[in-house]
């Protein structure tokens, strides 16, 4: 039977990968912004300040901080892409979501596996200048082609329909479609340049109403997946990638908090406090570090670092976290 030999977690957020001189090009953007999430509500960037004041967050927006937090989590990007690379995984089964990158309104399935032959990256056009600086970790700088696992994803689809999850199965693209940033990012920040791991990639749509999943049904499913992968008649050794999150486009500490607490304890309850509308926008990608939790419930996560990334006094920003499962 296919082996599990790992499970690996971080954010994927642009800001990751966007040097902090150009930090100023996020700010810009978020203060443009009127549809701000914040525990349940939406504001614009001003309400937002306002609310936020008495927070004192204008400490944690220095030029100072934000290097600060940049050399943290390069750290803890090599340390991730060390222990993966350690583990010799044989394929990487990715758990992401898509943002209107291969699916759109003709169809947004709550659960989908691809299993074709191979998925291919098309650059994204018309970014905003400030996730230009990302285009290579997230949104492709040219049309590229990355190895699947036809076999494994097959499996994955019958046997998640036999656990009751009627997930949707592509295996090739609509014209002009590529593949997400979850699965970008994956392969250029957490692999050697030099590799093409096969992956098989799993998306979530934990972003676009009204088919989103519970936190409940996402840690339901991740269960399912990892019975499914063990069951696959193979001895591949398999490593699994949860991509995204935390809290964005404004950060909230304490759900970041709450759902590392349920993570590391494999507290299903206490994911499943997490009002779940609070799991919107940027913050919804929580889900697929549960799916994966789920997934991987047979063995221990390591909470590497979670940091607070703040861009403004407004608080919003990117709660980042970097974890695996050994």
């Amino acid at each position: 039977m296919a082996n599990i030999v790992l499970g690996v977690a971080t954010s994927h957020s642009p800001q990751l990968s966007t040097p902090t001189d150009q930090w100023h090009l996020h700010v810009d953007r978020d203060q443009m912004k009127k549809d701000l999430h914040f525990r349940g509500n939406v504001y614009s960037y001003q309400e937002l300040h306002d609310l936020r004041k008495a927070e004192g967050l204008e400490k944690e927006v220095s030029e100072e901080k934000w290097q600060e937090r940049y050399d943290q989590w390069e750290v803890r990007m090599a340390e991730v892409q060390k222990k993966l690379m350690e583990a010799s995984p044989d394929i990487l089964v990715v758990i992401g979501d898509d943002q209107r990158e291969l699916f759109l309104d003709d169809g947004m399935p709550t659960f989908s596996v691809f299993w074709g032959e191979q998925v291919q990256v098309i650059p994204h056009e018309g970014l905003h200048p400030s996730l230009e600086a990302a285009r290579w970790s997230n949104f492709g700088e040219q049309v590229e082609t990355y190895q699947t696992e036809p076999a494994l994803g097959k499996h994955i689809v019958e046997q998640m329909m036999r656990e009751g999850f009627d997930v949707a199965q592509l295996t090739r693209q609509a014209e002009g479609r590529g593949i997400g940033h979850s699965f970008i990012f994956t392969k250029h920040r957490l692999m050697k340049e030099d590799l093409n791991i096969p992956m098989v990639p799993i998306m979530i749509n934990t972003y676009f109403p009204p088919n989103q999943p519970t936190t409940s049904r996402c840690y339901s499913f991740g269960k399912a997946l990892g019975k499914a992968i063990r069951s696959w008649d193979s001895d591949k050794r398999v490593a699994i990638v949860a991509s995204g999150g935390l809290s964005h486009f404004v950060v909230d500490e304490s759900l970041d908090r709450l759902a590392l607490e349920g993570l590391e304890k494999q507290d299903e309850a206490i994911l499943a406090s997490i009002p779940e509308n609070q799991m919107t926008s940027g913050t919804s990608e929580i889900k697929n570090w549960v799916a994966a939790a789920g997934a991987l419930e047979d063995k221990k996560m390591t909470l590497l670092d979670y940091i607070p990334a703040y861009r403004t006094e407004a608080g919003t920003g990117c709660g980042m976290a970097f974890a695996w499962w050994e």
